[in-house]
């Protein structure tokens, strides 16, 4: 067999092959001219190589076996089936549409690649009882709607800090709804609650830079810590933990110290520890506690103005430290005996005067207070602050010249008296012939006495143990 005759046999083999793969790629072609191609999905619902009416067939089997799985946040999963629905599927004539618009002869490029057509409203369901099924899911009952909460900056041990949103799970009830029908409708088997935005979402999220803005200023703000330490454990500090309370936010935005809230911590402080003109309970020198009741002018009394304005300032600045307060008045003595160990005990019906240094008696002299029969008696009752020293002095209304002054009340207070004598210093004495109020004193004990204390030291002065207060000047007590 010659060459010639070899190609002519080949050539046709060839021409019968290609003849052959055509009349199949035609017939296939015819085929799904007829027939959905390979890999084709209707509303779910497989209709590979199906004709319309196998199509239509396959649908509403379909549809009877629809499950709408609803998928949570949390993990949770919950069923809406077609006999909830009454789902029935109605001929639109989109299956013939579908398969019309099929491109039948490229059916070698599209064989075996999924392609899944949605048809909407092929099918047929009472929509208004979808209220009533999403009623009964246990993802809508207000028993596990959780709002959602903001992000927020709270207080911890070592500052503020954020904590984050909580995104809850309260969902949107309508949008739920229209989703529901929407994935009814098209035929989808699963609706994930999460990826479709249907949860309510928190306003304030961690990231939020103004929330963070304002976690910043807040720690700035609380980094004092200021100790008034008034002793016997007495103790007030304004730290973190307390200053957090008085931070106010704005109108444009940034935090600042409220005065009332500072204010308010300084009144109760003062209100614990301020003592000026308050009843107090006094150990007389025989050992006696006596209540001396509110009056007089001694003690320690906060400035709470001045106190607050320094605290407020001391707070911006972030200061640490163990301060006092401002004062108007001041004592000697910050414990809760604020008159201490240094003081002058007077008892009018005694006719005696006790002076006491730390603790430990100095002086125990008699003196001569108060006329009583001319209205001159010298107040008693409550503790007074010294006011002034002053050596060699000279009263202006009586021709008196005294080596040691010591006032306490007003023009009433204790000076020497070298115009008595040793017997004037009896009990009785100053009932007919005492002074005009002042505190008449030997002169050695006088010195003694104003050589020991100093000016805000405390005096006290009592009528008798058993009566505290007694008689008061009707006369005005001058010098």
């Amino acid at each position: 067999m010659n060459r010639l005759k070899k190609k002519k046999i080949v050539l046709g083999i060839l021409v019968g092959i290609l003849m052959i793969l055509i009349g199949v790629y035609l017939g296939i072609s015819l085929f799904f001219h007829s027939h959905f191609i390979t890999g084709t999905t209707i509303n779910g619902a497989d209709v590979s190589k199906m004709t319309v009416q196998q199509a239509k067939k396959a649908q509403q089997d379909h549809i009877s076996e629809y499950i709408l799985t609803i998928k949570e946040r949390g993990g949770n999963t919950e069923k809406i089936t077609a006999d909830q629905l009454g789902l029935t599927y109605v001929d639109d004539k989109g299956v013939e549409k579908l398969l019309k618009e099929q491109k039948a002869f490229l059916w070698p490029v599209s064989a075996g690649k999924r392609k899944n057509y949605e048809l909407a409203a092929n099918v047929s369901y009472d929509k208004s009882i979808v209220d009533g099924i999403l009623e009964g899911l246990s993802c809508l009952q207000s028993d596990n709607q959780t709002p959602p909460q903001d992000a927020f900056v709270q207080p911890e041990d070592n500052g503020f800090a954020i904590v984050p949103e909580n995104p809850g799970s309260t969902l949107k009830r309508d949008d739920m709804k229209n989703a529901v029908i929407n994935a009814i409708d098209t035929g989808k088997e699963a609706l994930d609650l999460e990826k479709e935005d249907l949860y309510e979402k928190p306003s304030v999220v961690s990231t939020d830079e103004s929330l963070k803005k304002d976690m910043d200023q807040m720690n700035a703000l609380t980094t004092a810590n200021i100790t008034y330490d008034f002793g016997d454990d007495r103790k007030f500090t304004a730290d973190r933990s307390v200053i957090k309370d008085w931070l106010v936010k704005g109108d444009d935005g940034n935090y600042t110290v409220d005065e009332s809230g500072a204010a308010k911590w300084v009144r109760q402080m003062a209100y614990e520890t301020d003592t000026f003109g308050l009843a107090r309970d006094f150990t007389t020198h025989s050992g006696q506690v006596i209540q001396l009741p509110y009056g007089g002018d001694y003690g320690w009394l906060i400035n709470q103005k001045e106190t607050t304005s320094s605290l407020i300032e001391a707070i911006q600045s972030g200061t640490q430290e163990t301060r006092e307060p401002e004062y108007t008045y001041k004592g000697m003595d910050r414990s809760k005996n604020d008159i201490g160990g240094t003081y002058v005990e007077i008892s009018i019906s005694e006719q005696k005067m006790w002076c006491y240094k730390d603790g430990q008696l100095i002086v125990e002299t008699p003196v001569i207070t108060g006329n009583h029969s001319t209205g001159h008696d010298t107040p008693s009752g409550h503790v007074w602050a010294i006011d002034a020293k002053k050596r060699d002095a000279d009263f202006k209304r009586y021709p008196v010249h005294v080596n040691f002054w010591l006032p306490f009340n007003g023009d009433v207070g204790i000076h020497d008296a070298s115009w008595r004598t040793e017997e004037m210093y009896t009990p009785t004495f100053y009932q007919n012939s005492g002074s005009h109020g002042c505190i008449n004193t030997p002169v050695d004990a006088a010195e003694k006495i104003f050589n020991t204390v100093g000016i805000g030291s405390p005096v006290i002065v009592y009528y008798s143990t058993d009566q505290v207060v007694g008689p008061q000047p009707t006369q005005e007590n001058s010098i």
